[in-house]
């Protein structure tokens, strides 16, 4: 069911179809871990670890997508694929879209406030993530 529901991404420009490539994969999930544990810094100001952290996210959770085979241009949708490349619930996935909002918001308005259990609850939950995809490809 997974791959049908990402095909139809593909048939509707969502997504494209593409080979996977271990390496690529391997170094997307090296960058999460980094971006991680940069977030895991407590003299980076809030804004900083809340970037490093969205950015793990996106990271491991684009390693996931092109360890299926695909890819996407969009954000949004690589966090929107999780519950069909790692099986997530909407609930995981929608704090990750959530954060993404918050990203827009800070990259194209200027406009970022984040709270320590924001950062928090993102660092749990991209842990989880890192986690995931490590199992996936491992």
């Amino acid at each position: 069911m997974p791959q049908a529901a990402l095909d139809n991404l593909v048939r509707i420009g969502q997504l494209k179809a593409e080979a996977r490539n271990d390496l690529e994969v391997a170094r997307l999930l090296n960058m999460a871990r980094t971006r991680f544990d940069d977030a895991q810094v407590a003299s980076i100001s809030a804004e900083g670890r809340f970037t490093s952290i969205y950015n793990a996210a996106h990271a491991a959770a684009l390693a996931a997508l092109r360890w299926h085979g695909y890819r996407s241009e969009n954000r949004y949708t690589v966090f929107q694929c999780l519950p069909h490349t790692l099986g997530w619930s909407a609930v995981q996935w929608r704090i990750l879209d959530s954060a993404h909002q918050k990203r827009n918001l800070a990259e194209y308005e200027g406009f970022l406030e984040i709270e320590e259990s924001t950062i928090a609850e993102l660092c749990e939950l991209v842990e989880a993530l890192i986690a995931a995809v490590s199992r996936l490809t491992g």
